[in-house]
């Protein structure tokens, strides 16, 4: 802070003569006596801006620079006399922001340190409070904050904290300052450090029983990393049964607002950290998760049911709070492996945020258009989704009700971009990979893909243009994947985004297929489809997706089927090469264990995303078998690529018990298509003993259809 002006004219004109003396100084010793003078001017807090420009100007950093490094003091003088004057002048010329980032004081960091760490005796309390100037008005700068981090600034003011010396209030302090502007760095160079810090700040949270204890509720979020987590570390742990000790007992508690926000406040905090995973397994745990996620539901809906502008402006914090609170509760009431919720509980905090979703979708009805940049409606619109996504029988006339304001908003935020939703929101699942830093559809695919599976939603949907919508998002997710292929991990929230979004797509094709038909814009979907496929089938992890596509594409080929991009075209030939692929490699022959024969099992490549592609594999199975005799160059397309010689080598080879139905009826589909569409197709079947293993395998429809001339 700067300190007041000097109060008399008289001291203005000794420090002005010591000033001189400085300049003119010709030994040590009327330095000495000079610099003394002007050093306690500087303590006593007599120097205005002006004044402080003029001792730099007269002393530059060349003299605190020699007194820092000076070992020898003057007679009779403490050791650290000569540093301590120097330290004096530093924290002066730090007032000045300009002279605080500079590169001379910015090189005086690691002897900052070395001071905040070292023993303190009485006499050297001046230096510290000098330091801690230092540092305060180092933090501000441009270059500050990363200097310290670099510099070990952190693990000393740890220490300095931890060890309870003078001025750990203010160690405290600048940590604080540090975390807000660099946490994962600080985390990634001291995180041994900052533990230390965490363990005695959850230490005197559990002990303290008066409003410090509140206080420290404050603090603490700060000092809560996402990364590393603190579940993997012994000490992470021991800090976390001391955080959930301390919240059972203050939510455990009657509390007024300003005391119970901030307690939600950090439990929401240590659920974005570590899930559930800091709350204990037990009746003890399970009761204070119920008492967390209801507490949570009460806050949202006093604030949004009746809202007052001015009092929802308030508490926007703490209800994003105890929406990630809201979250999840709605994960554990799902949970069935060692769920930390019994059955009777589950069923209650349904209830009861049935009732908080209600007070969201009230609130969000009232939002006006100038309104929508709020990341607060960001936040509510986002936990709506998660609701919307698991719970599909609750709120569905209010949810109906408001899906034009949801379709608006989403569109308005990707058209447009928002800096809305690229401020932090709470999230338990990570963004990486989204691509769009304005991406409220990401959080209302799951629930549109519910909701498109049921005509009134369904109409709302499509009248609101929504699917236009999910296609240029779809186009747009692609391109994020895409751009980067060497970087791409499996499951990105982008890869996420693209599997349910195609599941919507999945649901308009079957329910609504005039759409497809009438609306230009799964033209170009489809145009896209044909390409995408050849390209992500390829790469490893990527299976789901590709399922998700092939299957897709063969069914909007039925419907598209006169198009001019599906009459033999390369892009088609490609596409359906790729699905083909995708279709035959996915089953092979295994040793069965219980015989000497071979089993039909899933393909190795497969078997890891089998439980997400079955289902697919057998939608796309059908619909290649309807796109047979709509495109005349497909049955050539499938003897280029020998399927028909694979499948009956391996239905040849594999017991025929080992073959459940729904594979024989998926098989025998294709080949009636085949066989009846093209004579090569039934005369390579024939010669591979069709008629045989389709009598072995009861297909009677290919049966019948070999045997007809």
């Amino acid at each position: 802070a700067t300190r007041p002006a000097m109060a008399s004219g008289e001291g203005r004109s000794t420090l002005k003569r010591c000033l001189g003396v400085l300049r003119d100084a010709r030994n040590d010793s009327e330095q000495f006596a000079a610099l003394l003078l002007v050093t306690k001017a500087v303590r006593a807090g007599d120097v205005d801006a002006k004044t402080r420009r003029q001792i730099f100007d007269a002393i530059g950093f060349t003299f605190p620079n020699r007194l820092l490094t000076s070992r020898q003091p003057p007679a009779g003088c403490p050791e650290h006399t000569f540093r301590a004057l120097g330290l004096t002048l530093l924290a002066c010329f730090c007032t000045d922001p300009e002279l605080a980032g500079h590169s001379q004081i910015l090189n005086k960091i690691p002897t900052f340190n070395d001071i905040l760490v070292s023993p303190c005796d009485p006499d050297s309390t001046s230096m510290i409070d000098d330091v801690y100037q230092c540092l305060s008005a180092v933090v501000a700068t441009a270059r500050g904050p990363r200097e310290l981090v670099t510099k070990g600034t952190v693990s000393a003011l740890c220490q300095a904290y931890v060890n309870c010396g003078y001025g750990s209030d203010r160690a405290l302090a600048l940590l604080l300052g540090l975390l807000a502007v660099a946490e994962a760095k600080c985390w990634q160079r001291d995180a041994p450090h900052l533990l230390a810090v965490l363990s005695k700040l959850s230490d005197d949270f559990l002990k303290t029983e008066d409003m410090s204890k509140f206080e420290l509720c404050e603090v603490l979020p700060r000092f809560i990393p996402l990364s590393p987590p603190l579940t993997r570390d012994s000490q992470g742990c021991e800090c976390l049964q001391r955080l959930y000790k301390g919240l059972a007992n203050i939510l455990g508690s009657k509390l007024s607002p300003s005391q119970r926000d901030p307690a939600l406040k950090l439990a929401a905090c240590l659920v974005q950290a570590c899930g559930s995973e800091w709350i204990p397994a037990g009746s003890a745990g399970s009761k204070f998760l119920a008492l967390l996620v209801n507490l949570a539901c009460v806050e949202v809906r006093l604030t949004l049911e009746e809202p007052d502008p001015l009092e929802v402006e308030g508490k926007k914090e703490v209800v994003t709070a105890c929406y990630v609170l809201i979250e999840m509760g709605i994960q554990e009431c799902l949970r069935e492996e060692e769920p930390l919720l019994e059955e009777v509980q589950k069923m209650q905090l349904l209830r009861i945020m049935e009732e908080a979703f209600g007070a969201v979708i009230f609130y969000l009805r009232q939002i006006k258009q100038e309104e929508l940049q709020d990341p607060f409606i960001f936040a509510s619109v986002r936990i709506l989704g998660a609701w919307m996504a698991e719970e599909t029988s609750s709120l569905k006339q209010e949810i109906c009700e408001l899906l034009p304001f949801l379709v608006h908003y989403a569109k308005k935020l990707f058209k447009e971009g928002s800096p809305a939703a690229s401020l932090p929101q709470p999230e338990l699942v990570s963004t990486e990979g989204s691509g769009l830093p304005q991406d409220a559809l990401r959080f209302l695919l799951p629930g549109f893909c519910h909701l498109t599976a049921e005509d009134r939603p369904r109409d709302i949907l499509i009248s609101e243009g929504a699917p236009a919508l999910l296609c240029e998002y779809f186009l747009h997710q692609w391109e994020v994947l895409t751009s980067k292929p060497e970087s791409l991990t499996p499951l990105t929230s982008t890869e996420m985004s693209l599997q349910t979004t195609c599941g919507i797509f999945l649901n308009l094709v079957v329910t609504a297929p005039d759409l497809i038909r009438r609306d230009k814009t799964f033209s170009s979907l489809m145009d896209m489809l044909l390409k995408s496929l050849p390209l992500l089938l390829p790469q490893k992890d990527h299976l789901v997706l590709a399922a998700n596509i092939a299957t897709l594409g063969l069914m909007m080929a039925r419907i598209l089927a006169h198009s001019a991009v599906l009459q033999g075209t390369q892009s088609a030939k490609e596409f359906f090469g790729a699905a083909i692929r995708f279709l035959s490699q996915a089953h092979t022959a295994q040793a069965d264990a219980g015989s000497e024969g071979l089993a039909m099992a899933v393909s190795p490549a497969y078997v890891g995303a089998w439980a997400d592609t079955r289902e697919l594999w057998l939608l796309g199975m059908q619909a290649l078998a309807g796109c047979v005799p709509l495109l005349p160059w497909l049955p050539q397309a499938i003897l280029q690529a020998r399927w028909l010689e694979s499948l009956s080598e391996l239905l040849t080879r594999v017991a025929p018990a080992s073959v459940d139905f729904e594979l024989v009826a998926a098989f025998q589909g294709v080949l009636v298509e085949l066989a009846g569409a093209s004579e090569p197709c039934r005369d390579v079947i024939l010669s591979h003993h069709g008629a045989e293993w389709a009598n072995l395998y009861g297909m009677a429809a290919l049966e019948q259809c070999l045997s007809e001339q």
